[in-house]
């Protein structure tokens, strides 16, 4: 008979734990019968001494069937989906999904996605911005939705990888969270469970991105990207830069308009370029053609309003009013706005990304906790990012928010996030490699 007290030593010994062992400890956490002060000591076993990949496929699968594992036979063609590990300002499933259906090529964007929490945004939060869309819809109607307009993105169920839900709240409270096996089977057990055949992955890195290193990253795409492919899922990661919020925007009803001002060929650069990368690893994986073939069509449908109208009809057949999307002035704005302005003359050398987001919080755009009500108005707009010269009194930033005080804490916090110097820093690329991909 299996005890948790022998599987805690043996892997604190740093022994691989069998198939039956792994299971038997997903299944306990599953159901309870396993005390949280002995999964405890099991994450932090797994902290110390790490997971061989067969351990990680192992605990991956279980954990991705410990739960509903979603059957997206009812929604007609390839399913594709995208995931990105977390960031400030990173609003690119509403633009990347929306590229995808557009492009012709069959590939649907059936997505799950999660709510912001800490100095990270979420898209559920980002779309709820919009009166009336519903992020909580029953499988009969996502898939309806998918099978009509190409993509749907809802809120993830608590009924996907409940095994996942509760682990991570034992290392959010035990100092575990930063563990590149724990990482990447969380990740991939959610993905897994979510149903898709074709996954591209966003691994972020740098100050605004939970793994703040590009080595890390890479090791955490690689491990991502095995663990799809044991699986049989076709999977490519791009490791990208986090030193810098992407785009703009900082905020949910404010990404989404810059969101739509992408869609309408109108974004900010880095953004648009990191978008079409992503949608066109998405075609290119799910084997539409090669991968110039792939840029080319989604780049496209920026260029001819297919994307967005796909965000329209999506937005639209969730509940939403559809003329958002054509007029943005149409979103609700918040009580308080204030400017940041430069003291000196320079150059913008770095920006504290993670503080930024935590800025953003601080004015209601993001939550300290799970249940909090956010502000959708709340939020940042960076008028100067790193690389960019500055004179006294330019405008570095606005801010959004509903009261006075809120107004200065987030200005407080958003000045020290910025550093100035007399050159420019050396310019990092936007994305640093692929893994599996192009």
């Amino acid at each position: 008979m299996l005890r948790m007290y022998d599987l805690i030593e043996k892997k604190e010994r740093g022994k691989e734990l069998s198939e039956e062992e792994i299971r038997f400890f997903v299944s306990g956490v599953t159901d309870g019968s396993i005390p949280d002060y002995q999964v405890s000591a099991m994450l932090m076993a797994i902290f110390f001494r790490g997971m061989s990949n067969p351990e990680i496929f192992t605990l991956t699968d279980a954990m991705a069937h410990s739960g509903d594992v979603a059957d997206l036979s009812g929604i007609r063609g390839r399913k594709a989906d995208k995931h990105s590990t977390g960031g400030v300002g990173d609003k690119t499933s509403l633009i990347v999904a929306p590229m995808v259906a557009a492009a012709g090529c069959g590939i649907s964007v059936a997505k799950m996605s999660g709510r912001g929490l800490g100095h990270t945004g979420g898209t559920v939060d980002k779309l709820e911005s919009i009166p009336g869309v519903q992020t909580s819809l029953p499988a009969d109607k996502f898939f309806d939705i998918v099978n009509r307009t190409g993509l749907c993105i809802i809120g993830q169920s608590g009924s996907f990888a409940p095994a996942d839900k509760k682990l991570y709240a034992l290392r959010d409270v035990t100092a575990t969270v930063n563990c590149i096996p724990l990482i990447a089977s969380s990740i991939m057990a959610k993905k897994l469970a979510a149903g898709s055949d074709y996954i591209v992955l966003d691994v972020k890195c740098g100050s605004g991105a939970f793994i703040k290193t590009e080595k890390e990253a890479e090791k955490l795409a690689k491990l991502m990207v095995d663990i799809g492919e044991n699986a049989g899922r076709k999977v490519a990661a791009l490791i990208t830069d986090m030193d810098v919020p992407l785009g703009h925007a900082v905020g949910n009803s404010l990404e989404v308009i810059e969101a739509i001002e992408t869609l309408s060929g109108r974004g900010d650069e880095d953004l648009t370029v990191l978008c079409t990368a992503l949608a066109a690893n998405m075609l290119y994986t799910a084997g539409v053609g090669d991968y110039g073939e792939c840029e080319q069509r989604v780049s496209e449908t920026l260029k001819n309003g297919l994307a967005k109208k796909k965000l329209a009809d999506m937005i639209e057949a969730m509940g939403g009013d559809p003329a958002y999307v054509y007029d943005t002035s149409l979103f609700r704005e918040s009580r308080i706005s204030a400017v940041l302005a430069s003291e000196g003359s320079g150059y913008v050398t770095r920006i504290d990304t993670e503080e930024v987001g935590k800025a953003a919080a601080v004015l209601g755009a993001g939550r300290a906790v799970k249940d909090q009500k956010i502000d959708h108005s709340a939020g940042i707009i960076l008028h100067k990012k790193t690389g960019d010269k500055v004179k006294e009194g330019d405008v570095l930033a606005t801010l959004f928010t509903s009261t006075v005080e809120k107004a200065q804490s987030g200005m407080e916090m958003l000045y020290g996030a910025v550093t100035f110097g007399d050159k420019p820093p050396k310019k990092k690329p936007l994305i640093y490699k692929t893994v599996r991909g192009i």
